[in-house]
């Protein structure tokens, strides 16, 4: 059987006092693998806003984890599908008495995924990764993708490409939200790490993973409202 241990997962989500989010449980093909489980957790709902900031990559400076960090790296099919699912605070699933839960409808923007082979995915040192993207969702009609996430009760499905070499990888999901983005530091970015292995997968050819690389260029001069231009053409699908 073709596994893969995904060992980081990384969200962006926006700053709100009231309607921030967490990524706190991971999914494989519709198993729950454990709260918090796998998952570097911080212990603020807060964003982050710097965008110069390691903090950027997975949290864990100005948003210490909580502790003690799971050390559990968790097995993945390739191909699987696999699900993130953000919540308002770390105790707020199913509440119905949260309007923010699990984030504010206020806080539209893109999620996005991607994947850093590490030699050991329970390594603290988290810079200096390649990092490659497998996923993004930015906006579709009038629909963006953390409307989707609000809809689905905190829940961002996506699956695995089933060429990724074998071996651990940290996974990063990145919730964006872009309500306040007209000007810097306006984005809002909640990230966390989860802890995966590849085994026994097939081999993707250069030119695909190329193709994967993820963006390097966050930077302070961009910025833009949500409300009167459209999502950059990257963004969409």
């Amino acid at each position: 059987m073709k596994l893969v241990n995904f060992i980081s997962t990384a969200f962006f989500l926006t700053k709100s006092a009231s309607a921030h989010s967490i990524f706190q449980e991971f999914y494989v093909n519709g198993v729950s693998q454990g709260h918090e489980v796998g998952i570097r957790v911080p212990t603020s709902n807060s964003p982050i806003l710097d965008v110069t900031s390691n903090d950027l990559i997975c949290n864990g400076g100005i948003n210490p984890y909580q502790q003690p960090v799971s050390k559990t790296v968790i097995p993945v099919p390739a191909g699987a599908q696999v699900t993130a699912e953000f919540h308002h605070t770390l105790s707020s699933e199913g509440l119905t008495n949260d309007p923010d839960e699990p984030i504010a409808t206020s806080h539209h923007g893109p999620i996005l995924a991607y994947l850093a082979k590490v030699p050991d995915a329970t390594q603290i040192t988290v810079t200096g990764l390649q990092w490659f993207k497998i996923y993004q969702d930015g906006l579709n009609g009038t629909t963006w993708a953390v409307d989707k996430l609000i809809q689905n009760k905190g829940k961002v499905s996506f699956a695995i490409p089933s060429c990724i070499p074998a071996g651990q990888y940290l996974l990063r999901v990145e919730v964006i939200a872009l309500h306040s983005a007209y000007n810097y530091p306006g984005a809002q970015f909640f990230v966390s790490l989860s802890s995966s292995s590849f085994i026994g997968a097939l081999k993707c050819s250069p030119s695909i993973l190329a193709g994967m690389c993820a963006d390097s260029n966050y930077w302070r001069r961009k910025h833009h409202t949500i409300y009167h231009r459209r999502l950059p053409r990257r963004l969409q699908r």
